[in-house]
């Protein structure tokens, strides 16, 4: 049984849940999200709250069912208050800037990499060095900081790179003499 997907779902004020056969589309004031839910989870509507409930007792089953709760939730809270991550810059001479929907980063290449957002996600960058990417998809917003810190991962030595913030990143000691 799960016990994720037994909770309902509370939807805000001024959100607005369409449900059609298994396409969920949620609307509200930072944009509209839809998704396609498994055949064999049931979504229903009931006032103010949502809930979800497996068509079968198989384990696969039970397994869509607490993830589909998960990514429904996420959905309402995306657009009624929305979510952001915020990415370290370190590393003398490393920094970004945003211009439009364009994140250029200088990040110890010999070029500078201009990285374009996804629609719906937008960033701000604070004393060069502190990104916060955010935006109404969880995902998306996920997909978008791990694409970022791919460009220059921290390294063990001196811990320069795109890092998470808050990350702890495991340093290395260095060459003996």
């Amino acid at each position: 049984m799960s016990r994720i997907g037994r909770k309902a779902i509370p939807v805000p004020q001024g959100v607005d849940i369409k449900i059609d056969n298994q396409s969920v589309t949620v609307k509200g004031k930072l944009g509209t999200l839809s998704r396609n839910m498994h055949p064999q989870i049931e979504v229903k509507k009931d006032g103010d709250t949502i809930t979800v409930a497996p068509r079968a007792k198989d384990r696969k089953t039970r397994a869509l069912w607490g993830l589909s709760r998960s990514l429904l939730n996420n959905m309402v809270v995306g657009v009624s208050e929305g979510f952001s991550k915020q990415l370290e810059i370190l590393g003398v001479g490393y920094r970004a800037a945003v211009s439009g929907q364009t994140l250029k980063l200088t990040l110890g290449y010999s070029h500078h990499i201009e990285y374009k957002l996804p629609e719906g996600v937008s960033a701000q960058v604070d004393k060069n060095n502190t990104v916060t990417v955010s935006g109404a998809d969880r995902e998306t917003i996920g997909q978008t900081c791990a694409e970022i810190r791919d460009m220059r991962s921290p390294e063990p030595y001196k811990g320069k790179g795109i890092r998470y913030a808050g990350e702890y990143v495991l340093r290395k000691e260095g060459k003996k003499k």
